[in-house]
């Protein structure tokens, strides 16, 4: 057999392992999509898959995952897919691949020691998109890619770059090498978006098969339609959110005479039909992105902020979770399609607001719902604080970001739980728990137990601030020591990064393995079906279960595995889009303070320093020259040497260690 290392797979490389997972489990074909198939077709051709009883599959003769690239030039296959040991490939067999590349290798069989195999075709590179911007030098144009200013990998003429001048962005396809799209130049600050997206290969407008379905919805709810739904309309529902939302996925109810509390869900899957347009972009986008300026949503607008969005005032479908409570325990629950009318929308600011005995309701409905809203907050502290006593209370502050017109950045503003996100948190938290306790295969939010190794590390670390872990009979003493010990130096919430760090990362995954963090047997996301689509899921899989339909829930499990993983890294790149947005945000900033001093504190000594500004604004993080002993977590000031406005990179020099030492016990 030839082995080729051409990359021709038109496909997003995700959607790619995507597919090689399923084909690892088991891919049945009327589970195959055209596209797909072509590529499927080809691989059977070339003896990579098996085609048996209906189903297409990899053989034990070939694996399929992604490089992790070692010291010596060889490599890990991370199998995708199955639960099986990482193959070792020589470096003479890695047939061109490089680091992260998505590979299909052949198993070596009959060699002694650990498993190994050879790459046979490199199926997509690390980084299936990726941006470039034009560098001139020597009176020589070339596109460079903006991450490492390595070559783009394009083969241009001179006469064609004519039309480009220094600091133009385009998307380049990593997969076959070409421009996609010209963004915009790096001097203009609205392009900041435009890069961070092509670099996932994220988009905002939807096809017009999409909007067309999404606004062939009737506007409003007619009951007459619903027969078979429970009409909660004439209870006291409401909704808290951030000021700013617009998509109201939760609105709860509380009736403190019976201790019943209603959690109602946006029922997305009664207009998302599995398999349709809508939820075929769904899939592909998986969350909806938030920018400081406006969102990115996973559903058409006119879905996520009108027809499924619980707006007050208006009848909406809902999948509602009714749990009957006997002092903190759910002793019994419920779970149905409903029809419900929210009484009101707050946003958080107001409960707060009226928690503390300064707002009063305006009308009798309002009057019924805060006084439920105030019995509730007394259950929801017992719940907070009965969950902490095996899960785990991590302080952290959100940041958020002003920008102007021109989306630069003028200011930052931090927030951290206030009592009305908690009593809004614990009661998700219920539903989300009461979901996951309804199956025993499906779509579970996992969270494993950190590994030794982290922990370790987390130690040292700690160590070097002068906060000496000795480890307790259990993980949740030692993590509740190491609290009380930053809380006395006034280190809360930056230990507490410290700790989040050394947690392995909570993901999706099809079996239970509980959720360390929480401190749940089981749990799962239910809450939140407008922006993510494990959500949704869960849903249709409880639908079917309610139902007793057990060829819908085969049918929604079939490819779970897949799903799970797929939905994972989405969630990973949507945190990536956003972090990498503010990046540049600060960068732009602190541009335009060259030579300037701020307060800032070391936030990492190794293997670099950096810091993380403070004022005026707050979350720019810096590389740190530093010319003296500096320790973690120590305040100073710096200076801002440069910036790179291409990479975001922010360099600075240490003028000096402020007297207050944030070490020092108080």
């Amino acid at each position: 057999m030839s082995y080729n290392t051409t990359i021709k797979y038109n496909m997003d490389k995700n959607i790619v392992k995507n597919l090689l997972i399923r084909l690892t489990i088991g891919l049945y074909e009327q589970d195959i999509t055209k596209d797909e198939m072509a590529q499927v077709t080809e691989w059977l051709s070339l003896g990579y898959l098996v085609h048996e009883e209906k189903q297409y599959r990899l053989p034990s003769k070939y694996r399929a995952g992604t490089l992790m690239m070692t010291q010596t030039g060889g490599a890990y296959l991370q199998v995708v897919g199955a639960n099986v040991r990482d193959l070792f490939i020589d470096e003479s067999a890695l047939n061109g691949a490089k680091h992260g590349d998505l590979v299909i290798a052949q198993r070596l069989l009959g060699k002694r020691g650990a498993p190994t195999a050879k790459v046979v075709e490199v199926i997509g590179k690390a980084e299936s998109y990726s941006v470039a911007i034009l560098n001139v030098k020597e009176g020589l144009k070339s596109f460079v890619d903006i991450r490492n200013s390595h070559p783009a990998g394009l083969e241009l003429s001179q006469e064609y770059l004519a039309s480009y001048v220094s600091g133009d962005l385009v998307k380049v396809n990593n997969q076959d090498n070409t421009i996609m799209e010209r963004l915009g130049n790096i001097s203009d600050p609205l392009v900041d978006e435009k890069i961070v997206l092509a670099q996932f290969n994220k988009h905002d407008a939807f096809e017009d098969d999409v909007i067309a379905l999404a606004e062939s919805f009737d506007k409003t709810v007619d009951i007459a339609l619903y027969p078979d739904r429970k009409d909660l309309r004439d209870l006291p529902f409401c909704t808290i959110d951030p000021v700013t939302a617009k998509d109201f996925d939760d609105a709860i109810c509380y009736l403190p005479e019976k201790n019943i509390l209603y959690v109602a869900i946006a029922d997305v899957s009664a207009y998302v039909e599995a398999f349709g347009p809508i939820d075929a972009e769904a899939i592909y986008r998986s969350f909806s992105i938030y920018l400081p300026h406006r969102s990115i949503p996973m559903l058409p607008r006119q879905l996520s902020e009108t027809l499924c969005s619980l707006q007050a005032h208006v009848d909406r479908l809902a999948f509602v979770f009714e749990l009957h409570m006997e002092g903190t325990k759910v002793v019994h629950t419920e779970l149905y399609e409903a029809i419900i009318h929210s009484k009101r929308r707050f946003n958080y600011e107001e409960i707060d607001t009226f928690f503390e005995g300064n707002l009063q309701p305006e009308n009798r409905d309002e009057e019924v719902v805060l006084a439920n809203l105030l019995k509730l907050r007394t259950l929801t502290d017992a719940l907070r604080e009965e969950r902490l006593k095996v899960g785990y209370d991590f302080h952290s502050e959100e940041l958020s970001m002003q920008l102007d017109e021109q989306q630069n950045l003028i200011a930052t503003t931090t927030s951290e739980e206030t009592p009305s996100h908690g009593l809004i948190e614990d009661c998700m938290l219920l539903a989300n728990k009461a979901a996951a306790e309804r199956y025993e295969h499906g779509v579970f939010r996992i969270h494993e137990q950190s590994s030794p190794t982290k922990l370790q590390s987390l130690y040292q670390e700690l160590a070097g601030i002068g906060l000496i872990v000795e480890p307790k009979e259990s993980m949740k003493e030692t993590i509740d020591f190491i609290q009380e010990e930053a809380a006395k130096r006034d280190l809360v919430s930056e230990v507490d990064t410290l700790i989040i760090r050394a947690q392995m990362q909570a993901r999706y995954a099809p079996d239970n393995v509980g959720h360390f963090g929480l401190g749940f047997d089981a749990y799962t996301h239910f809450t939140s079906p407008i922006r993510r689509y494990s959500d949704l899921i869960v849903h249709r899989h409880l639908k079917a279960l309610l139902a007793h339909d057990t060829e819908e829930s085969s049918y929604v499990l079939r490819n779970i595995d897949a799903l799970c993983f797929s939905i994972s890294e989405k969630e990973r790149e949507a945190s990536a889009i956003e972090m990498r947005f503010m990046q540049r945000k600060f960068a732009r900033w602190a541009a335009e303070h060259i030579n300037e001093e701020f307060k800032a504190r070391v936030n990492s000594t190794d293997p670099s320093f950096t810091a993380q500004i403070l004022e005026p604004i707050q979350g720019a993080e810096v590389t740190l020259s530093v010319d003296t002993s500096v320790q973690l977590f120590d305040d100073i000031i710096l200076r801002i040497d440069n910036v790179d406005i291409t990479t975001a990179r922010i360099h600075a020099s240490l003028v000096k260690k402020l007297d207050t030492d944030p070490m020092e016990l108080v």
